[in-house]
């Protein structure tokens, strides 16, 4: 049988990866897949390093368009990035009849309701799983492993540069901005670090995993977001003195009135084998209703890693190729005309408990007005940390963390706790995810 033949779109480093890993694995992948497959055409604007990776294995040019259209093409494998030329080259690749593997998450958190219907239409594939959590089959595991279960919630360390800062922070007692400039220095945080940091990369990758695990559209639009630029190691070490570690995570969890869809940082008890996952390694914890809380755990990015679920997209699609569009398994797991409107709740009406930190004046009657305040607005108190003041001063940290508050309530004592003149400083709130199984 012939083999498929594989348009690659960008030969960076995931592109680079998925070539070797098809030239390394050949012979394992043919005997899996049922046939050959193979990149017989590469486009990349580099055309010369292109060429002297795949030499005389794939044809090379500068114009993705003249592969997206190239009739002895199969499969097209998009790896450019962002949400412009690479949405027209995969809505174009569909037209052309080609089935699309792409590692976008950016892209499909925003336009991918279009792309899958676009697909639909055609009754082609679009693969993903490279765009969640890189070489794990998270993706796969929500759409098929776990299509017995009624997913109850998903919470995830699904990008790998938040949690590198973090995990140096507590480890060597660094600042915030001295850990970003030594990712920077290693290749972990790009120049412009903003997606990463400030939550908008697992954002988007929550976004996928929801919609996938409720049956909904994708809404990234309507995802709260919140990263972890104003984290403090003060915040750090007052968190471990409680028993907790702080991570970036992204929280997508089915209630009673609607969806939450989240990214922040949120204290977990240190028990939790999510709390020690450190470095750029990613994990994500899936609570279904048959099989309890399962925890998929390897890189999150990388080369090779990545090219792995490329790969495995296309050992799917090529399984699949002639199957009957009614019985492939549809992209967001549920059938296309079985999708809910279930609503994505505003994070104000999302209920979590929260560590609060704030300097205060070191004199009687301060700790009342606060806790009668939180009283005041339904807050119950958990526990509680105040810190003996530094000789010759009148200031002091209190800490306090609370039982689960609407955070509507939570914002309005905060509000209140501020205006007190004894409290001298902004109060810091950081959720709490318990994360119980």
């Amino acid at each position: 049988m012939e083999p498929i033949r594989v348009g690659l779109l960008g030969i960076g480093t995931v592109g680079g990866g998925t070539f070797r890993v098809l030239a390394r694995n050949q012979e394992e992948i043919t005997r899996r897949a049922g046939r050959g497959i193979r990149i017989t055409m590469v486009a990349d604007t580099d055309v010369a390093r292109a060429r002297s990776i795949v030499g005389d294995a794939a044809v090379v040019t500068s114009d993705a368009f003249e592969v997206v259209r190239h009739p002895a093409i199969d499969i097209v494998v998009e790896l450019i990035g962002g949400t412009s030329v690479a949405k027209e080259l995969q809505l174009a690749a569909l037209a052309n009849g080609k089935h699309v593997v792409t590692a976008n998450k950016h892209l499909l958190a925003k336009h991918g309701n279009e792309i899958f219907a676009a697909a639909r239409e055609r009754d082609l594939m679009v693969g993903f799983e490279a765009a969640v959590a890189g070489g794990i089959p998270i993706i796969k595991s929500l759409r098929e492993g776990l299509t017995a279960n009624r997913i109850e919630w998903i919470a995830g360390i699904i990008n790998g540069t938040s949690n590198f800062i973090l995990s140096e922070m507590r480890d060597k007692g660094l600042g915030f901005s001295e850990v970003l400039a030594e990712a920077q220095r290693l290749g972990y945080a790009e120049a412009d670090p903003t997606f990463d940091i400030e939550g908008v990369d697992a954002a988007h990758k929550l976004t996928i995993m929801s919609a996938i695990a409720f049956g909904v559209p994708m809404q990234f639009e309507r995802a709260y977001t919140e990263g972890i630029s104003q984290l403090t190691q003060l915040d750090i070490s007052y968190a471990e003195a409680f028993g907790y570690r702080i991570k970036l995570l992204g929280i997508t969890r089915r209630t009673a009135a609607g969806i939450e869809l989240r990214v922040h940082p949120a204290l977990v008890p240190a028990k939790r084998l999510i709390a020690n996952v450190e470095g750029v390694m990613n994990a994500v914890m899936v609570k279904g209703d048959a099989v309890g809380v399962t925890m998929y755990y390897g890189a999150g990015a990388g080369a090779e890693p990545t090219a792995s679920a490329v790969v495995a997209d296309l050992v799917d699609v090529t399984r699949m190729h002639t199957a009957d569009p009614e019985h492939r398994v549809p992209h967001l797991a549920f059938q296309p005309d079985q999708l809910a409107d279930t609503p994505i709740l505003p994070i104000s009406e999302v209920v979590t408990a929260n560590y609060l930190r704030m300097r205060v004046v070191d004199r009687p009657g301060v700790l009342a007005d606060i806790t009668r305040i939180l009283s005041d607005e339904q807050v119950s108190i958990d526990a509680m940390l105040q810190k003996e003041p530094e000789e010759g001063q009148d200031q002091v940290d209190i800490i306090l963390l609370t039982h689960p508050t609407k955070e509507a309530a939570m914002q309005a004592a905060i509000g209140r706790i501020e205006a007190l003149a004894a409290v001298l400083s902004k109060v810091t709130k950081i959720r709490l995810e318990a994360l119980r199984a």
